[in-house]
């Protein structure tokens, strides 16, 4: 995922093309595929081959299709700096999304109330994910700098979602850890039953 540059001013005058080198390059880590359904997915930094400590100054988690074994339930994550043992880093979020239905109402774009401020609680990645067997959520999460011990940890997510009532949701989310720890490990979970199907990817960025 090199970024490419012309030679030139323009592309109708480009005789050859150069690439900007260590901006964008991907590395994978992790990808963690369930084969039976589970009450969460974490990545830990140390455990299972995974990385997520100074190797890289960007993470980012891809989901493929996550569904769940409970209709109209949501897709969730926290963190953690002390490898796992307790989740629940205090976080402030800001949530919103646009929405269209299968019947072709509701187009519309708002603000949601799934924000928090100052909180423990997991961050809503999804909203009442369907549970039919062509419903899914999709989409990617950046955490950004999580081994620093100086600044506060951002993220940012962007997610597709087919929502219990038929309805496709587009959401976005932004936020920070108020901690100066490193956080070392990243839980994903539902908010009622299992994570039925699907992956997730963790990648560094160079």
């Amino acid at each position: 995922m090199s970024i490419v540059k012309l030679n030139n001013n323009g592309v109708k005058n480009a005789t050859a093309f150069g690439s900007i080198t260590g901006l964008g390059d991907l590395t994978l880590i992790k990808t963690v595929t369930l084969a039976s359904a589970a009450g969460s997915i974490s990545f830990v930094d140390g455990a299972s081959d995974v990385v997520l400590d100074s190797t890289y100054k960007e993470y980012i988690f891809f989901f493929n299709n996550i569904h769940p074994a409970t209709d109209s339930t949501v897709f969730k994550f926290q963190t953690s700096i002390d490898t796992g043992s307790n989740y629940g880093v205090t976080v402030t979020n800001s949530l919103f999304k646009t929405r269209h239905a299968e019947d072709g109402s509701l187009g519309d774009l708002n603000i949601d109330g799934d924000d928090l401020h100052q909180s423990t609680n997991d961050i809503h990645l999804s909203l009442s994910i369907g549970a039919d067997g062509d419903q899914a959520n999709s989409g990617y999460l950046h955490l950004f700098e999580p081994s620093s011990t100086t600044f506060v940890k951002h993220y940012m997510f962007r997610m597709s979602t087919i929502e219990h009532r038929d309805r496709m949701l587009d959401i976005y989310g932004a936020g920070y850890f108020n901690t100066t720890s490193a956080i070392d490990a990243v839980i994903f979970r539902m908010d009622s039953g299992n994570i039925d199907a699907g992956s997730i990817s963790l990648y560094g960025v160079n």
